[in-house]
């Protein structure tokens, strides 16, 4: 016998044998059953998921004379003339060879015939899109009422390109992408019945190679058979199909993992030799870190398309990697991926890329780095027992240095990266402490180029202002009473100038009240200005020229 390829060998006879579109074969079944036939279908999907299979199944099934519960029976006489291609009830159009409106004159005469045979006259006119625009104004009117023996089905793989008016004009049906399981299933299935052996891996590899066309993976296995005869391992299979092997993604991984550079030059010097495509590379790069991702934030593999015994490897990195940190590799792999299509030297870039990828350091929150501190009897850290907050003052900042040390001189209780991480928070508590007493040298500086330049709306008030701590860029300022607090903020623009000026740095200053070591005159001095900043709130001047030098120049009335 002569050899047949095994998608027309295994295509389909009837709707069980559909695989992947249940959907659509439950609806159809169900509208031949309760004898609701459309004149029109459009069947639409990607290419190679059973659209022309399921219009020759249909058209079958409706011109059948023993149908068995809307199955075709595949025995009669019409079952049989329309699987040898004889059925003159069954017309089958190429869309991309009759486009022009001549050949659809010429359909639309021939619509008007009875079938000769069969209960129906089917015409299935595949790659319907690519009818010309002229071709399908023709069409409406036949499309819209055709006689009753007559149904169209279109099929297309571009229904994008198909006019509204004749898709509203017909039932459609939107085929899915098959899954790679079930594609491996239907492939095992096959193996099976012509004795040849394949694994897993070989089957995931052909699967994924197909991107969910059971056509395209039925023609890779034809030609994998061909090459390997009866032995199929999938290092040959791999090589055949010129496709990057899984365990190089796991190899830049495991790389990541131990900070292993030599491997960024093997694998990117095995890629070249190889003739890989390094834009493939880094698309299969990018999906094998979010196989990981899907691991490590759903703890199970079940989202992952690959064979078994990789997600059984995908399945060990749940507990080496975070979700932070998969995520800042494959923000920093997609920008790579951009990058990549403008670069000349793929190569050289693939290598600088992976060798960035495999220096990156793991990340930690802050919660994180506090937890990994021995815990005082309050399970917080020993050096924040005394302080609930991280705020810094003069007095505040000795009790946090010297518990800091204290931590630090118990080695028995911490390990060698627990000891980094206390540096780490003393640099942070000592640089605060740095910045404090920075500000506290130049605040003479700043307080004399202010009563230099406007003396006469500051004049001594400035000069009682003293610092007295730092939180972040919030640095708390005393010695201040309510009424110098107005003018203080009518001229806060002025203030923040002079203090990016003087500091180099922006500061929020929070006035608070009157020093706690002042006098109490001083302190009475400041509720008599308090009441007379209330008394002035509550009096309008008459007279112009004085408003005008309270409310512009910050101005205050004396006695």
């Amino acid at each position: 016998m002569d050899f047949v390829v095994t998608a027309r060998k295994w295509r389909p006879k009837k709707f069980s044998e559909l695989i992947g579109q249940e959907h659509i074969t439950t609806t159809l079944q169900n509208s031949i059953r309760s004898n609701r036939i459309a004149h029109a279908y459009l069947f639409t999907g990607p290419r190679g998921v059973g659209k022309t299979s399921t219009a020759r199944i249909l058209a079958k099934t409706l011109n059948c004379l023993n149908p068995k519960d809307t199955e075709p029976c595949n025995e009669c006489e019409i079952c049989k003339i329309i699987h040898s291609n004889q059925s003159l009830d069954i017309i089958e159009i190429d869309g991309a060879s009759n486009r022009g409106i001549d050949e659809i004159r010429t359909l639309r005469e021939s619509v008007k015939y009875a079938p000769t045979k069969g209960k129906y006259k089917v015409y299935i006119i595949d790659e319907v899109h690519m009818l010309t625009k002229e071709s399908f104004n023709a069409f409406l009117k036949t499309l819209e009422e055709p006689p009753s023996h007559t149904i169209f089905i279109f099929a297309t793989t571009d229904v994008h390109k198909v006019p509204l008016t004749i898709i509203s004009r017909c039932q459609r049906y939107d085929f899915r992408r098959i899954h790679l399981d079930t594609i491996k299933s239907a492939l095992k299935a096959i193996a099976d019945d012509e004795k040849i052996k394949i694994d897993d891996k070989t089957l995931s590899i052909i699967a994924k190679k197909a991107d969910g066309s059971l056509r395209d993976a039925e023609s890779y296995f034809d030609q994998v058979v061909a090459f390997c005869d009866k032995k199929i391992d999938p290092i040959t299979v791999s090589k055949m199909l010129n496709l990057i092997d899984d365990d190089i993604y796991f190899r830049i991984s495991d790389a990541v993992l131990g900070k292993n550079f030599k491997t960024v030059f093997e694998i990117t010097n095995e890629i070249y030799e190889n003739g890989w495509n390094f834009i493939d590379f880094m698309e299969g790069l990018l999906e094998h870190f979010r196989n990981i991702l899907t691991v490590v934030l759903n703890k199970k593999t079940d989202l992952i398309e690959t064979a078994e015994a990789n997600k059984l490897r995908y399945a060990e990195y749940e507990e080496k990697f975070t979700s932070n940190d998969i995520l800042r590799l494959l923000n920093f792999l997609t920008k790579v991926q951009q990058e990549l299509r403008f670069s000349q030297n793929h190569k050289l870039k693939i290598e600088i890329a992976l060798s960035h990828l495999v220096g990156l350091e793991k990340t930690s929150t802050l919660s994180e780095i506090i937890t990994k501190l021995v815990p005082g009897q309050d399970n917080t850290p020993l050096f924040l027992s005394e302080q609930s907050s991280s705020k810094y003052s003069a007095g505040q900042t000795n009790k946090n240095l010297s518990e800091v040390k204290r931590v630090q001189t118990e080695p028995k209780e911490f390990s060698s990266s627990s000891i980094v991480i206390n540096e780490k928070v003393e640099n942070i508590i000592l640089n605060e402490v740095t910045d404090f007493d920075g500000i506290v040298k130049k605040w003479e500086s700043f307080v004399n180029s202010i009563s230099q330049e406007r003396s006469l709306i500051f004049g001594p008030m400035i000069k009682n202002l003293r610092p007295m701590n730092l939180e972040g860029n919030k640095l708390k300022v005393s010695g201040v009473d309510e009424n110098g607090k107005y003018i203080l903020k009518r001229n806060q623009d002025y203030i923040n100038k002079k203090v990016m000026d003087v500091f180099g740095r922006k500061l929020n200053l929070q006035f608070s009240d009157v020093l706690e070591s002042a006098e109490p005159e001083v302190q009475s001095s400041s509720a008599e200005n308090t009441n007379k900043k209330q008394s002035k709130k509550d009096i309008k001047t008459k007279d112009p020229l004085i408003d005008a030098i309270i409310n512009e120049l910050g101005g205050q009335e004396i006695e």
